[in-house]
């Protein structure tokens, strides 16, 4: 496998989740998305009481972006990391002209995403504002939406989450797009909303969440998190993916491809949110 991304997320599942090493020799490109996947294997490992070894990329550009978004310093609670391609690993820096809006940060309480919106905020104007050309109600907006999917976690997956953030040059689009992941290995939409709804299975759970509001809990006003980023995602036409269980809903915009519906996945816990905005 040469890449991480949410493309190659299912054969990631079946490659790695059994296996006893989790080898990424081979590996020349991954995103937010490839890495808190791998984290999250090892969250469910460690629940298992399982500590699997990670192979690192020969590559060392690879390596080093691993380090700059803050990798190793979580992987290190889940895997044994062995690096026999090359030398020590680098350590990480960061400079003005950086990509990155969130390196790898966990989602454990209200004041992680706190700390989140703030880092966020601060770095906004560098990558929203001059990539993006976002102004600053859409930067507002888009840090609201941030909190509440990270809110989601708090709230709903009874578990530990992660976030990370970046900016890249699709240049099919000729377009600057921010990546924004989201993970947790909790409960999982479908057993979330069990408690108030009757629901047939995975796909049917995060539907009634995104597209109608639905929430664990019966106050008014609640639920309505995923439904205010569905429609700033919309608003900004941007693409939408999230994988629960067995399944995975998709907004698609007119600029990317791939299927709005997905069943019979690898079964993971938790959920998956992978989010792109692209540059108006």
């Amino acid at each position: 496998m040469t890449q991480l991304t949410e493309e190659t997320f299912e054969k990631t599942l079946r490659t790695f989740i059994n296996s006893e090493q989790i080898d990424l020799g081979d590996v020349s490109f991954i995103d937010p998305y490839g890495m808190l996947g791998l984290l999250e294997i090892g969250e469910l490992c460690m629940l298992e009481d399982v500590k699997k070894t990670v192979i690192l990329p020969r590559s060392a550009e690879v390596c080093a972006y691993l380090d700059r978004m803050d990798f190793f310093s979580h992987a290190r609670r889940y895997f044994l990391l062995d690096q026999p391609h090359q030398t020590p690993l680098p350590h990480k820096s960061r400079n003005q002209g950086s990509d990155v809006l969130l390196e790898i940060t966990s989602i454990e309480r209200s004041n992680d995403i706190h700390l989140i919106v703030g880092i966020v905020r601060d770095r906004a104007q560098a990558i929203l504002v001059n990539h993006l050309h976002y102004d600053e109600r859409a930067i507002n907006n888009f840090i609201v939406a941030l909190s509440e999917v990270c809110q989601n976690i708090i709230e709903h997956s009874e578990n530990r989450g992660f976030v990370g953030i970046q900016k890249y040059r699709f240049s099919s689009m000729n377009k600057n797009v921010v990546r924004i992941a989201v993970m947790d290995v909790g409960i999982g939409f479908r057993k979330s909303l069990t408690s108030r709804f009757k629901l047939r299975g995975d796909l049917e759970a995060i539907e009634k969440a995104l597209l109608h509001g639905a929430s664990r809990y019966e106050d008014e006003g609640r639920g309505h998190g995923l439904a205010s980023v569905r429609r700033f995602i919309d608003q900004w036409h941007g693409k939408l993916s999230i994988r629960s269980g067995t399944a995975r809903l998709s907004i698609i915009p007119p600029w990317s491809r791939g299927r709005d519906q997905e069943r019979n996945l690898t079964f993971f816990p938790g959920a998956q949110i992978n989010i792109l905005l692209p540059e108006v």
